[in-house]
C-alpha cells in the first residue's frame, strides 16, 4: 500500500472488491459464449447458427453495452455513481433471465441485449467508482480489481462450460447462461453498504457527507484527521473551481484542453480492442478446432486453460502497476503480443499447410502436425498473458484517471462506448475473418499492434502517483508523452505542487463559497 498502514487500507480494498463484481459480471458474459457456441445441445436446438447468425448472437451483448456505456454518464452524474452500479446489477438480473429461458434465437439475442446495457453501466461507471474513492497511491491497483474480477468471470465462465459440456439435453447451455444471476444478486444487495463517492458529493455540495466517506476511506472512520481534511479541501477547491469556470457539456471534451484527454481515453479503449484479445477469447475454440481438437470437452479444457492464464496473468499488474507506471507496462506489453501474435500466424500458416489445407510449400516452422498444433495453442496462452499485465488494466485504468470531476462521468461513457463499438466490429467480424484469412488475421492484429506501440510512446503521458486533481496540470504540459513522463518516473513533482498552488490561489479568489473545515 505504498507505505500506508493495511488497516486504514482495508475499507478501500473492500469497496474496490465489492464492485469489482461487476468486471466478474462483465467477463461472465463475454465468456459465456464461447464454449456454448460450440456445444452440440446448443446447435440442435438453435438449428446450427451460420457464421454470420453467430456473429450477431455474440454482437448483441456489445450493442447493448455501447447502448448503456452512453446513458451511463447523464445517470451517474445525476443519480451517483454508486445507485448506477445498483441499477447495473438489477438490469443483469433481467437480461439473464431472458436468456435462460430462451426458446428461440431472437429471445437469445434480445437477453443478451439486455444483458449488455447492464454490462455498459458496470463497464462505464465501476472504473471510474473506484477511481474516485482510491487515493493516488493505490489507485493502479484498485482499478486493476476491476480487470482482475473480469478475467474471474471468464475463467468461471469457462470452468462452468467445461462442466456442463457433459450435462445431455438443453441444460448443457441454459446452466451456464442462468448461473449469471447469482453473482448480480450479490452486487445488488452489496452495494447498499457501500458509500457513494466522495467526489461525487462534493460536485452536489454534501460536503460533511463526502468527510465522512473520506474518513470511513482513508483514517478508519476519523474525518476530522489532516489528510482527510486536506484531501477535502482539495476536491472542493478543484471542482468549485470547474463549476464556475469550466462548461461539463459533452462538447467539453473536444474543447482544449480536454481534447487530448479525450484522444487518449478513447484511443485507449479502441486500441484495447483492436489487439485482438475479444478474438481469442470469444473464438479460441475456434482456433483449437482448427488445430486439431475435436471432441467438445477438449475444447472446452484448452478454454478453461485460456481463461485460468488469463487470472493469473493479471496479478502482476494488481500488485506493481503503481511501481511500474502504466506507460512501461504499456510498451512492455504491446511488444511482446507483436512478437506471439507473429509466431502464432506462422505456426497456424505451418499447421495449415502440413494438414492440406494450403500449399505444402508454406511450410515455415517443420514440426510435425500435432506438435504446431500445441505450439499454436499456447501461443495463444501467451498473447493472452501479455494481454492480461498490460492493455487490460490499463485500458480500463487510464481513461477513469485522466478526466476532471465534471466531465468523468460523460468521458468515461464516451470512451466505454468506443470500446463497445470497437468490440462489436471485431466480434462481429471475427467469425468471418478466421474462415477466410485464418492465420492472416493475427498478422494484421501484429500490425496493429505496431502502430498501438507508437501511439503509446508518443501521447501518453505517465500517471502514476498524482492525485485526479493533478491531472489537469499535467494535461497542460507538453502534448509529446516522452517529454512529460521523467516527471514523474522521478517523482519530481515541484512543479505540479507549484501549479497547484497557484490553482488553489486563483479558486480562492474566483469564489465566494465557503471552503470546507
Amino acid at each position: 500500500c505504498n507505505g500506508r498502514d493495511m488497516r486504514h487500507a482495508t475499507p478501500e480494498y473492500i469497496v474496490s472488491s465489492i464492485t469489482a463484481l461487476g468486471g466478474l459480471l462483465f467477463g461472465y458474459d463475454i465468456g459465456i459464449m464461447s464454449s456454448i457456441l460450440q456445444m452440440e445441445q446448443f446447435n440442435e436446438y438453435f438449428h446450427s447458427p451460420s457464421s454470420i447468425i453467430t456473429g450477431v448472437i455474440v454482437a448483441s451483448l456489445t450493442i447493448g453495452c455501447f447502448v448503456g456505456a452512453l446513458v451511463s454518464g447523464p445517470l451517474a452524474d445525476r443519480y451517483s455513481r454508486k445507485i448506477t452500479i445498483v441499477l447495473g446489477a438489477l438490469v443483469c438480473t433481467v437480461g439473464s433471465a431472458i436468456q435462460f429461458g430462451s426458446v428461440n434465437r431472437a429471445m437469445l439475442i434480445v437477453g443478451r441485449f439486455v444483458n449488455g446495457l447492464a454490462i455498459g453501466f458496470l463497464s462505464s461507471v465501476v472504473p471510474m467508482y473506484q477511481s474516485e474513492t482510491a487515493p493516488p497511491g493505490d489507485r493502479g491497483r484498485m482499478v486493476s480489481l476491476q480487470q482482475w474480477a473480469i478475467t474471474w468471470g471468464i475463467f468461471i465462465a469457462f470452468g462452468i462450460d467445461y462442466g456442463c459440456s457433459y450435462i445431455r439435453g438443453a441444460k448443457q447451455f441454459r446452466l451456464p447462461l442462468g448461473l449469471q444471476i447469482v453473482p448480480s444478486i450479490i452486487l445488488l444487495f452489496t452495494m447498499a453498504f457501500m458509500p457513494f463517492s466522495p467526489r461525487w458529493l462534493v460536485a452536489h455540495d454534501h460536503i460533511g457527507d463526502a468527510r465522512q466517506v473520506l474518513g470511513r476511506l482513508r483514517a478508519n472512520g476519523h474525518a476530522s484527521v489532516p489528510e482527510v481534511a486536506e484531501e477535502l479541501r482539495l476536491i472542493h477547491q478543484t471542482i468549485v473551481y470547474e463549476r464556475e469556470t469550466k462548461s461539463s457539456g459533452y462538447m467539453e471534451l473536444l474543447r482544449f484542453p480536454n481534447r487530448r484527454r479525450t484522444f487518449i481515453g478513447c484511443g485507449m479503449q479502441f486500441m484495447q480492442q483492436f489487439t485482438g484479445i475479444n478474438t481469442l477469447m470469444l473464438y479460441a475454440p475456434t482456433i483449437f478446432r482448427d488445430m486439431g481438437l475435436g471432441s467438445t470437452q477438449s475444447i472446452a479444457l484448452c478454454q478453461a486453460i485460456n481463461g485460468l492464464v488469463n487470472v493469473t496473468s493479471t496479478i502482476p499488474a494488481i500488485i506493481w502497476i503503481d511501481k511500474w507506471g502504466r506507460r512501461p507496462t504499456l510498451l512492455v506489453g504491446t511488444l511482446l503480443i507483436i512478437v506471439f501474435y507473429l509466431i502464432l500466424a506462422l505456426l497456424m500458416r505451418s499447421y495449415l499447410a502440413l494438414t492440406g489445407v494450403g500449399n505444402k510449400d508454406a511450410v515455415i516452422i517443420n514440426l510435425s502436425a500435432h506438435n504446431l498444433g500445441i505450439a499454436s495453442i499456447c501461443m495463444v496462452y501467451l498473447v493472452v498473458a501479455s494481454f492480461a499485465f498490460s492493455w487490460g488494466p490499463c485500458g480500463w485504468l487510464i481513461p477513469s484517471e485522466i478526466f476532471p470531476t465534471h466531465l468523468r462521468a460523460k468521458a468515461n461513457s464516451v470512451t466505454t462506448g468506443t470500446n463497445w463499438i470497437s468490440n462489436f466490429v471485431v466480434t462481429l467480424t471475427s467469425p468471418l475473418l478466421l474462415e477466410v484469412a485464418h492465420w492472416r488475421l493475427f498478422i494484421a492484429f501484429s500490425v496493429i499492434m505496431g502502430v498501438n506501440l507508437i501511439v503509446i510512446y508518443l501521447f501518453l503521458p505517465e500517471t502514476k502517483n498524482l492525485t485526479l486533481e493533478e491531472m489537469d496540470i499535467l494535461f497542460m504540459d507538453s502534448a509529446w508523452a516522452f517529454k512529460t513522463s521523467p516527471l514523474t518516473f522521478l517523482h519530481s513533482k515541484k512543479k505540479i505542487r507549484r501549479l497547484s498552488t497557484e490553482t488553489a490561489q486563483t479558486v480562492r479568489t474566483s469564489t465566494t463559497r465557503t471552503e470546507p473545515a
